[in-house]
């Protein structure tokens, strides 16, 4: 559909998804990091059982469908999920989420300690750990994975470096890595972060990859991955699928790969993945929504589902245009009856949204008042403010955070807004260009969504003090709400640090930079005989556990 540019905006040239992480976080204890923790819960499928049949069987490969093909093999270059759901299984961090939640455990670090001003973590390294090349993995390679990401070495095409390890301009991140010995690495940070080891434990931008690879291919493992992993990358027919391998040299027998091959199949109608999966073409695929979950059912699969860490949400410029008008962004809210859409598009499987955050994040709070459905007080302030047109951007195609697809939620707006005495003009455009035409096209809505990286509640709410336009889309800015997140970002977790957040959400709720829609819940269809499957909360599938039987 056309686009009437009521006020025209220059190209960005940063990459779509670049972050401009400006933070201070609160010091923490020095103390030694236990090497598992209890508390975390979750669906899964039955457990684990063990894979049989030779290579190249039915039985010995466990094959995975998701909507698409990476965009890159190297965590230092992704920004997706169908990116991380390969690069998972390949590579591995210093420390990791604990299954199911946001909690840490140590990984390629067999524990770490923090120094009591926070600003010095320690690493200390398993040792006898192999790349899938062969190389050793140990300190130096850690520090080689990070620095290539830290000024001034960093690309514009490391979208998540800035986010992970911060920057000297802004007095955040990583000052300094150090190698004591083969075995201990050293992270001196400019400023403490709290959610510095979360980001850590990241599929984005902090996994560690093969020194050796590096050198080999030019700094760039985009069709070349080499990690530590349970698999190793075999190969990859563009369009069609990936294959990875067992790693028979991997270092942790508790996780070692169960499966000869995991193959990653790319199918990207849902209707597809789910006549695949009924035909027994596939094992497990990625995005059932409300209209294909009976299905997927009926034909004898099963569904696991858990609450997603994520956001669904209509953006409102509050720079320019009808909407910079803070009572014209509160009428749009108050136009649109949320509990009656969420229920209409997504069913049972989403959340109607309170919060920005996810409900079981903390500080979640159920009682932050949001502007109540109010059509006659819309169409009162839409009339006084003399607003008849708006216009607004959207996607085409589903996310995980919106199953029932970009251009179905802006239609449901349309029609609230048609009943409030406003026309909605809606362009809709595939996924890579809306992400473009959100830059410089002329809009006062915006559909659009977050999935959280790391489980923290500032990795939701800095987005509002953002001065990058694709992560603050709403271009929302305010002094008091800046300040805020500056405190929360240097104070130690705990009531103090989810109060601040609180007050953010009040400041959202207020200003209404955001209509927040719903939080979708992650539907994953599987056949029975897949073992040990287990739904994350935070980050993607850990496949190493997973068996047929």
């Amino acid at each position: 559909m056309g686009t009437t540019n009521r006020f025209e905006q220059q190209p960005n040239a940063r990459e779509v998804s670049r972050r401009m992480f400006l933070k201070a976080m609160g010091a923490l204890a020095a103390v030694p990091v236990a090497t598992s923790l209890a508390g975390c819960g979750g669906q899964r499928a039955s457990e684990a059982g063990s894979a049989t049949g030779s290579a190249g069987d039915a039985a010995s490969t466990l094959t995975f469908a998701q909507a698409a093909e990476p965009s890159s093999l190297d965590p230092a270059l992704i920004s997706d999920i169908a990116s991380s759901n390969v690069t998972n299984q390949i590579y591995e961090n210093l420390v990791r989420f604990n299954e199911d939640c946001s909690e840490i455990i140590p990984w390629l670090a067999e524990d770490y300690t923090i120094s009591d001003d926070g600003l010095t973590y320690t690493f200390t390294l398993h040792q006898g750990v192999k790349f899938h090349d062969g190389s050793d993995f140990n300190a130096e390679a850690v520090k080689r994975s990070v620095s290539r990401q830290l000024e001034p070495d960093r690309l514009d095409s490391m979208p998540y470096a800035s986010f992970n390890f911060g920057s000297e301009d802004a007095g955040t991140g990583v000052a300094s890595i150090e190698c004591p010995d083969d075995y201990t690495v050293v992270f001196t940070l400019r400023a403490v972060s709290t959610p510095f080891i979360k980001n850590l434990a990241m599929q984005l931008s902090s996994p560690i990859v093969s020194p050796t690879a590096l050198d080999t291919y030019d700094n760039d493992l985009s069709e070349h991955p080499v990690g530590t992993g349970p698999y190793a990358f075999r190969s990859w027919d563009r369009s069609q699928n990936l294959v990875l391998e067992a790693f028979d040299d991997y270092w942790n027998d508790d996780n070692a790969a169960k499966m000869d091959t995991v193959v990653f199949r790319f199918i990207a109608e849902t209707s597809s993945r789910v006549t695949a999966l009924g035909n027994g073409e596939v094992d497990i695929i990625e995005g059932v929504d409300m209209a294909t979950a009976d299905t997927v059912e009926s034909s004898g699969k099963s569904i696991l589902t858990s609450e997603g860490m994520n956001i669904n949400y209509i953006a409102m410029r509050a720079d320019v245009g009808a909407t910079s008008d803070v009572a014209v962004r509160r009428a749009v809210r108050q136009a649109i009856d949320t509990e009656a859409l969420v229920q209409a598009l997504y069913g049972d499987y989403a959340t109607v949204a309170n919060s920005f955050m996810p409900v079981w994040m903390a500080p979640y709070d159920k009682d932050i008042e949001q502007l109540p459905y109010d059509p006659d007080a819309a169409r009162a302030a839409f009339a006084e403010r003399g607003i008849t047109e708006l216009t607004m951007l959207t996607y085409s195609s589903q996310r995980d955070y919106n199953a029932a697809g970009g251009r179905e939620l802006a239609e449901s707006i349309q029609g609230y807004l048609e009943d409030a005495g406003v026309s909605l003009t809606v362009n809709s455009y595939d996924w890579t260009t809306f992400l473009a035409r959100r830059e410089i096209e002329a809009w006062d809505l915006c559909a659009a969504g977050w999935i959280g990286d790391n489980g923290d509640p500032d990795n939701f709410m800095n987005l509002f003090s953002d001065t990058e336009p694709s992560i603050n889309v709403s271009r929302f800015a305010d002094d008091e709400y800046t300040e805020l997140i500056h405190e929360g970002t240097a104070t130690p977790e705990g009531p103090d640090r989810d109060a601040i957040y609180q007050r953010c959400e009040e400041i959202v709720a207020d200003q209404v930079p955001v209509i927040v829609i719903s939080h979708a819940q992650k539907l994953i269809g599987y056949d029975p005989s897949v073992k040990g499957l287990i739904c994350p909360q935070v980050g993607t599938y850990d496949l190493c556990k997973v068996s047929k039987g």
